[in-house]
């Protein structure tokens, strides 16, 4: 299922709803662009949350977007721990629910 010749089918998206794609992908280009956060870190923190949500579009054109801005595979490994170290939190936060308590 997962292709990421699949992308090339967002041109399908604009021709049935432009308006919103056309937002869409300029509201993409402002969250990632340089601004009091440097591109860089923009990247390392949209690969955090693609491990998270487990998008392997994301987390093949922010992996490139990335290496292309000087990250390391340093610091891609430290943000998919950091991503794990999120997503394991909540786990142990949200399974205080099922508790009873006392």
């Amino acid at each position: 299922m997962y292709d990421i010749k699949n992308l090339s089918k967002m041109k399908d998206l604009e021709a049935h709803a432009p308006e919103a794609m056309q937002a869409f992908v300029a509201f993409d280009k402002a969250a990632v662009a340089e601004g009091a956060i440097p591109g860089k870190y923009k990247e390392l923190m949209a690969l955090a949350v693609a491990f998270t949500t487990q998008c392997p579009y994301c987390i093949e054109i922010h992996s490139n977007n990335a290496r292309k801005l000087g990250n390391s595979d340093r610091e891609i490994a430290e943000a998919v721990l950091v991503a794990a170290a999120l997503r394991a939190g909540g786990a142990i936060t949200h399974g205080t629910h099922a508790l009873k308590g006392t």
